[in-house]
């Protein structure tokens, strides 16, 4: 018998297509521009192609909130990089998030077992009016710094508000970080104001902060004031420059924010970037590109709307929680967890998801694929019938896990794998809520986004075929630049420095059959073995397969003038790597990719090096192996993970 044809593991019902925001967009494009848009592909080519269009379309379907939109929508046409996006305009990023002001809750939080709150809007609104009062009152002005070493919580939301309203400049870290991580980011942008709670709840487990603030208070002169949050209720230490957070707030009534009304490319967030290789990277970002980005991205290709509730497992170090507050704009509840997604049991984040009626269920893929390892069936244990949207991103979501999500998760799900990054705020290729979903493939490009895939010499690749990720036009969220970098040097060499006037990503991806996207990892750790690239994912989505293996990296190892691939697995408890298990990690790589993809050496290691927000670290990995230095280990959930690569015997022969 013939071979039948693969079919998606999800389609959308003509009803859904009917109802979805972005249908209703393509009617609005149609009426007043007299364009003919059938499906997503069809939208997209007109974004792009017709830009001015499109994102005056989006500022109108989104309802955004300004003093003044101007005339014009590229200041420099198409061109990328140095386009700015509404130059006229005038607004406030805060006023937007902030549209409602009455009982219904506007954030729901919990932390971990121990902590369990409800804002309403009306309460969120009157806190951030207190907050900007006291920030105004101690001097905060307009480009000013506020940083927040906190909790994904509430009063961090609130700082965020607080400040922007005002025109300052917002930057947030998670607790976890060291007194050096904390540095080497904030002390970068001096702040003059540090947020930061007196501990929080990881694992069941109480952890403190307020003993690192004397020592981070010293080494970063700039701050005036630091504000505690009590969240543990921990005894405050007595430390010049702290004050408890309602001692800040208690001379200040509720009253009407005094909304600065900006310019659109006024900087709202500084952004980090991981920092593993050096002291992280500064992100300067706009609040109209955030805004515009996050509002086409949240209504359009995650059919968002008023009334929805919105969660994204991440911490304040991760721009995810970034991307997720702005749902506010979209008048959704946000929905906060602060904490381990395996406490007190792996189905934390699907008790919260039935008791909250979640709508978004954000999270990485990693944290789908150790469900999956864990045995955790929430289809049988959990109702679920609220969440429409399963989004996965921080890594490759593999065609396995798909298949688990829709065996055991939700059977009915729009899983939305997306990719894009701390360096745009935003995605290059995301979800589509009026296409199928199919097996492995993340479903389409960005809307606005000229996503195309080049190869080294600067050449589009046909379907099928691994690049580089690019975007070839200007889009709103854009970096403003890197903080403190003079004629933004370090700016065009992170971006435009492989492909002149192109914005080089640095995911190594190809195409596929249905106009979706497979992405193989980052390119600057793609293996060049005998001359052939390989994508990292490529092995990864093999090892793991193997029940035995929990995770794994692989890097590329000079050696003998070329380079070879060097595979490190982490076993479940008890097991040892042996002859037969790595001779069934070969032969699972090598029946499913080529002989080129499977490793030279195949080492066990008790844990797996990671960032902050969950990351695996290769090109920290490598650097060890090599005998060479990892400048900022402060950027590690887990350093002392690193001394298992260093000086392995079974490396030198």
């Amino acid at each position: 018998m013939p071979e039948q044809e693969p079919k998606p593991l999800w389609q959308p019902s003509p009803e859904r297509v009917a109802q979805a925001n972005i249908t209703a967009f393509m009617r609005q494009a149609e009426t007043r521009w007299s364009v003919s848009l059938t499906d997503y592909d069809s939208l997209w080519r007109w974004s792009v192609d017709e830009p001015e269009k499109f994102w005056s379309l989006v500022w109108d379907f989104c309802g955004v909130i300004a003093e003044e939109q101007g005339d014009v929508v590229l200041e420099e046409g198409h061109r990328l990089p140095g386009t700015r996006f509404f130059p006229e305009a005038r607004l406030n990023f805060a006023q937007n998030l902030l549209r409602r002001r009455d009982d219904t809750p506007a954030i729901i939080f919990r932390g971990e077992d121990r902590v369990r709150r409800t804002l309403s809007w009306a309460e969120l609104y009157d806190s951030v009016s207190c907050m900007a009062q006291a920030m105004r009152g101690m001097g905060i002005d307009v480009g000013d710094r506020v940083a927040a070493y906190m909790p994904n919580m509430p009063e961090t939301v609130i700082a965020m508000l607080a400040a922007s309203s005002i025109g300052a400049i917002f930057s947030s870290a998670s607790p976890d970080f060291g007194v050096q991580g904390v540095v080497d980011r904030f002390g970068q942008i001096e702040p003059k104001l540090l947020i930061l709670a007196d501990g929080y709840y990881y694992g069941g487990k109480t952890l403190f902060c307020l003993d690192k603030l004397p020592e981070i208070l010293s080494l970063m002169p700039s701050v005036e004031k630091a504000v505690v949050v009590s969240y543990i209720d921990s005894t405050m230490l007595p430390i010049p420059q702290a004050i408890p957070l309602e001692f800040f707030a208690a001379p200040y009534a509720p009253k009407d924010i005094e909304f600065a009304q900006l310019p659109f490319n006024h900087p709202l967030y500084i952004m980090f970037s991981s920092g593993t290789t050096g002291v992280p990277k500064c992100i300067v970002h706009g609040q109209g590109g955030t805004l515009l980005q996050h509002l086409k991205e949240h209504r359009l290709n995650g059919d968002m709307r008023a009334g929805d509730r919105a969660f994204w497992f991440t911490t304040c170090g991760w721009m995810m929680w970034n991307w997720l507050v702005s749902a506010l704009a979209c008048e959704a509840t946000l929905l906060l967890y602060d904490g381990s997604p395996f406490h007190p049991d792996g189905n934390a984040l699907f008790d919260f998801a039935d008791e909250t009626g979640m709508t978004l269920f954000g999270t990485s893929a990693k944290f789908i694929d150790a469900c999956n390892k864990a045995g955790i069936e929430p289809a049988r244990t959990h109702d679920l019938s609220t969440v429409r949207l399963l989004g996965s991103t921080g890594s490759p979501l593999v065609a396995e896990s798909f298949d688990y999500v829709y065996a055991k998760i939700k059977p009915d799900v729009h899983l939305a794998s997306i990719s894009g990054g701390t360096d745009l705020l935003s995605c290059l290729v995301l979800c589509s809520p009026i296409e199928p979903v199919w097996r492995g493939e993340i479903q389409a490009p960005g809307l606005g986004m000229a996503v195309d895939i080049l190869d080294d010499e600067g050449n589009a690749v046909p379907q099928g075929e691994k690049g580089e990720l690019v975007c070839l036009r200007p889009f709103p969220s854009m970096p403003l630049g890197f903080w403190k970098d003079p004629g933004d040097a370090r700016y065009m060499a992170a971006y435009y420095e492989k492909f002149p006037g192109i914005w080089c990503h640095g995911d190594f991806i190809a195409r596929t059959e249905h106009g979706g996207y497979i992405i193989y990892g980052r390119s600057d750790a793609t293996l060049n073995a005998g001359g052939v690239r390989i994508g990292t994912a490529e092995i990864y989505r093999q090892v793991e397969q193997i029940d035995d293996i929990i995770e794994s990296l692989v890097i590329g190892q000079e050696w003998d003038n070329d380079t070879r691939i060097v595979l490190f697995v982490r076993l479940r408890d008890g097991l040892v790597l042996d002859e037969a298990l790595e001779k069934r990690i070969r032969t699972q790589i090598r029946s499913s990719t080529t002989p080129r993809h499977v490793p030279s050496r195949i080492l066990q290691v008790g844990d797996i090096p990671r960032t902050k927000s969950g990351k695996i670290v290769e090109l920290a990995v490598r650097e060890v192996v090599h005998g060479r230095p990892v400048k900022n280990q402060e950027a590690l959930a887990n350093p002392d993970a690193l001394e298992e690569f260093r000086d392995r015997p079974e490396l030198a022969d």
